[in-house]
């Protein structure tokens, strides 16, 4: 992401979040799961990839336009960086 221009981290989301363009791409959780912005139309393409529903809280789903992405999904260096872009990407959505 250092390669991208006007991208800032910031602390929320109990984690590291990065912010490309001021929109949130994808947010680092303590736990190592990864918080990540989508395309609304690929919702159900990403959830087969290893996604799964974001929640803000108990019981608050945060609707089709973002995922999480748990810590074992992230383990390979080339799955990481997909899901990164993912989250890049999503901004063009």
């Amino acid at each position: 992401m250092a390669s991208l221009p006007n991208v800032r981290e910031v602390r929320m989301f109990g984690g590291l979040s990065f912010m490309v363009d001021a929109r949130l791409s994808v947010s680092a959780s303590i736990d190592g799961n990864l918080l990540v912005r989508i395309a609304p139309a690929d919702y159900d393409e990403l959830c087969q990839r290893g996604g799964k529903p974001a929640y803000m809280g108990k019981g608050r789903p945060m609707g089709p336009g973002w995922l999480t992405v748990p810590f074992e999904h992230l383990q390979d260096d080339g799955e990481l960086a997909y899901w990164i872009n993912v989250g890049i990407d999503s901004r063009d959505a």
